[in-house]
């Protein structure tokens, strides 16, 4: 399952906020697909994947928009 956040034109750390409490209802192997307009969600969202133990499947940016792909892993 793939769930949608749409968190463009917050800025930090709003769109980790959101996708915390977002991944938090998720299951083990759901999917988070986020879209964000600032520029440092990058750094952050890595970050976060990171230390939470979620895998990033995939993220990129077209036209200002970074799109990020979050795996709940546990």
């Amino acid at each position: 399952m793939v769930t949608e956040l749409d968190t463009k034109g917050l800025n930090c750390p709003m769109p980790i906020v959101k996708a915390k409490k977002a991944i938090k209802e998720l299951s083990a192997g759901d999917e988070l697909r986020i879209e964000a307009t600032d520029p440092g969600s990058v750094a952050d969202f890595a970050a976060f994947c990171r230390t939470t133990g979620n895998e990033l499947v995939e993220s990129g940016e077209a036209n200002g928009v970074y799109t990020y792909l979050i795996k709940k892993t546990a």
